[in-house]
C-alpha cells in the first residue's frame, strides 16, 4: 500500500474530482472506488465522492499495490521496416497497444517483439517497457522504434530531447486551414476535468511544438503533413483541435460519432529520422499510408463542393 497526503486549494471542487487532478494516473471512476473503500480521508474521517473539501484541507489517500502484470512473449505479426543488432522500427497498425497496461495486460507491441527478438530489448523503461523509446496512440498507425540494447536507449533518447530523431506524420484535418502552413506552440497537459484526456494548458502544461503544413485540400477536409518537435501525449490530436481543425474519426478530441469504416483517427506516423546510436550514420524510414486512410482520401476526393 502507499498512501499520499494531498491537499485542497479550490473551492467546492468534489472530491472525486480532486483526486483525479492532482493524481494523474487516476481515472474519475477509480477515484470514486477509492471514496467508496474509505481509502481517503481527512482530519480521520473518510470522504464521499460528492464531499467537497475546504481549500487547505489535507486529505490522506491510502493507493492499492497495483496488480502484477505477467509479460509473455506472444506471437502476433509485426511489419518490420528496419532492423539491426541495435534497434528496430515497426509500422504499428491501428489498434495496437503499444505496451501493457491496465485494461490492456497483453497482446500489445511489447509482447509482440519479446517474441520477435528474444531478450534483445533495452531494460530502461521497466519490465512492462522493454525497447520502448516512445509511444504512438493505440489508434494511429505508423513507425515506432524500439531500442535493442541500454547503450541504443539512450542514444535514441538524447535524440528525442535535441529534436534529432525526426517523426513526420500525416493526417486529416476536419476543415480549410486558411494557410498553406503553420506551428502551433502550446503547451500540454492533463484536462482539468477529464483525466483520460489532454488539453492545452497555458500554466500548467509542458512545452509542445507542432508544425504543419498542407499536402492536399478537399471539401470540408485538409490533408495535412505534421512534424513533431517535442513528444507530449496525443499531442497532433490537441494542436490541431485547439485551432478548430480536429482530426478526422477522433471521438476523444473531435466529432463523437466515429466515422462509418474509419477505426480511429485518421492519423499516422509516416517517417522517421534518426541517428544510428552504433555507426553516427543517418537512417531514414518510411511507410505507406495504410488501406483505411487511403480510402478515406478517396471518399473525401469524391465529396460535393
Amino acid at each position: 500500500m502507499t498512501a499520499l497526503t494531498l491537499r485542497a486549494e479550490r473551492e467546492g471542487e468534489r472530491a472525486d474530482a480532486l483526486l483525479s487532478r492532482l493524481i494523474p494516473e487516476l481515472t474519475r471512476s477509480a477515484a470514486q472506488k477509492l471514496l467508496e473503500r474509505g481509502a481517503v480521508t481527512a482530519e480521520g474521517r473518510p470522504l464521499r465522492k460528492n464531499d467537497r473539501p475546504a481549500p487547505g484541507q489535507e486529505l490522506r489517500v491510502v493507493l492499492p499495490d497495483p496488480e502484477p502484470i505477467r509479460l509473455v512473449p506472444q506471437n502476433i505479426p509485426l511489419d518490420v521496416v528496419y532492423e539491426d543488432g541495435d534497434v528496430i522500427v515497426v509500422n504499428k497498425p491501428v489498434g495496437l497497444v503499444v505496451h501493457p497496461a491496465p485494461g490492456h495486460p497483453d497482446g500489445t507491441l511489447v509482447n509482440a517483439l519479446l517474441y520477435h527478438c528474444g531478450k534483445s530489448l533495452s531494460g530502461i523503461n521497466g519490465e512492462l517497457r522493454p525497447g520502448i523509446v516512445h509511444r504512438i496512440d493505440r489508434d494511429t498507425s505508423g513507425l515506432i522504434i524500439a531500442a535493442k540494447n541500454d547503450r541504443a536507449h539512450l542514444a535514441l533518447t538524447a535524440q528525442l530531447q535535441d529534436h534529432s530523431l525526426a517523426r513526420t506524420y500525416e493526417a486529416v484535418a476536419v476543415g480549410n486551414l486558411k494557410e498553406d502552413s503553420g506551428t502551433v506552440n502550446a503547451p500540454i497537459g492533463r484536462h482539468p476535468v477529464d483525466r483520460k484526456k489532454m488539453a492545452v494548458d497555458r500554466k500548467n502544461g509542458r512545452e509542445a511544438v507542432t508544425h504543419w503544413s498542407v499536402l492536399a485540400r478537399y471539401p470540408g477536409y485538409t490533408h495535412v503533413e505534421c512534424r513533431l518537435e517535442t513528444g507530449r501525449t496525443h499531442q497532433i490530436r490537441v494542436h490541431l483541435a485547439s485551432i478548430g481543425h480536429p482530426l478526422l474519426g477522433d471521438v476523444v478530441y473531435g466529432a463523437k460519432k466515429p466515422v462509418p469504416g474509419l477505426a480511429g483517427q485518421c492519423l499516422h506516423a509516416r517517417r522517421l529520422r534518426f541517428v544510428h546510436p552504433a555507426t553516427g550514420e543517418t537512417v531514414e524510414v518510411e511507410c505507406p499510408l495504410p488501406g483505411g486512410f487511403q480510402e478515406i482520401l478517396r471518399k473525401i476526393d469524391r465529396c460535393p463542393p
